[in-house]
């Protein structure tokens, strides 16, 4: 595969955020439900009144139900329509786009920039409550609360097993053909003065439900339901564990995502489409 526009063509990328709570994730359904991806293409196509439909490229597909403060996509335009349009295309598409989705920036991209598989990080973050009143009403739609008292040092002890590279089998959706081999570089707990607990959860990429899956597990040790070594124990087996929870998707914003310097982005493009395998696990490329 290659990273190459066509001629006649420029990438643009994109960067923007959104509300997940009326869309149903990222990427464009079947069924015509409302999407991210599907908003955004239309109105595109609208503002620069194509008939054409000029596909978006994302970094990392949102679920239904997740937010995105700092997404990241790119689209190939033709070179006729960007010089048309690239003074304007910014405002144009903020007065047609709902309030729930932004776009902030539109830019030429540099030689080799490909949304998803140039990127070297992701970074999410998932909030919490144990406050035993609630959520505060004006954080409801990105905060979940959480019925028992949480034990925060408990929980670091727990995530600390889980960072470096491993198969996250135990923790993924699975999908056909795609590997489940990730490398956690950091997750941490904090809690902010208004008492909301934050978890930061930053990889070079995440396999389905992972972010998710891993809170899921945190909260199950910081509540006291299980061990600190459990979440570390879940992780070797390899498998998928029933008794992980996936949370639900509202507590959760991609923040943001990391690019290396240009001259590196063809490497990294290629880098990021190998199928991985861990040392001395069987399987290549």
């Amino acid at each position: 595969m290659s990273d190459d526009v066509q001629d006649g063509f420029v990438r643009v990328r994109l960067d923007l955020s959104y509300d997940g709570k009326d869309f149903s994730g990222w990427a464009k359904q079947a069924q015509g439900q409302r999407t991210v991806q599907g908003d955004i293409e239309a109105a595109l196509r609208t503002v620069t009144r194509s008939t054409e439909t000029y596909e978006l490229t994302v970094a990392g597909r949102t679920d239904s139900g997740v937010h995105a403060r700092g997404q990241v996509a790119h689209v190939d335009l033709p070179v006729e329509l960007w010089a048309e349009h690239r003074d304007k295309l910014l405002r144009r598409l903020a007065g047609r786009l709902s309030h729930d989705v932004r776009v902030w920036s539109l830019t030429e991209a540099p030689s080799g920039f490909n949304a998803r598989f140039s990127a070297i990080w992701r970074r999410y973050a998932y909030r919490v409550t144990d406050n035993p009143g609630g959520v505060d009403p004006l954080q409801r739609g990105h905060v979940l609360w959480h019925d028992w008292a949480l034990d925060m040092d408990a929980m670091n002890e727990a995530a600390a097993a889980l960072v470096g590279e491993h198969d996250f089998a135990a923790y993924c959706k699975r999908r056909e053909g795609a590997t489940t081999i990730r490398t956690l570089q950091e997750l941490r707990w904090e809690r902010r003065p208004d008492g909301v607990m934050e978890a930061t959860v930053k990889a070079d990429a995440f396999c389905h439900n992972m972010v998710r899956s891993l809170v899921g597990a945190l909260l199950f040790v910081g509540d006291g339901h299980r061990p600190v070594d459990w979440p570390g124990k879940v992780l070797a087996a390899g498998v998928r564990d029933s008794a992980v929870h996936v949370v639900r998707p509202h507590g959760l914003t991609l923040e943001e995502v990391g690019y290396p310097a240009d001259e590196l982005l063809a490497a990294r493009n290629l880098e990021a489409r190998n199928k991985r395998s861990l040392p001395g696990s069987a399987g290549c490329c």
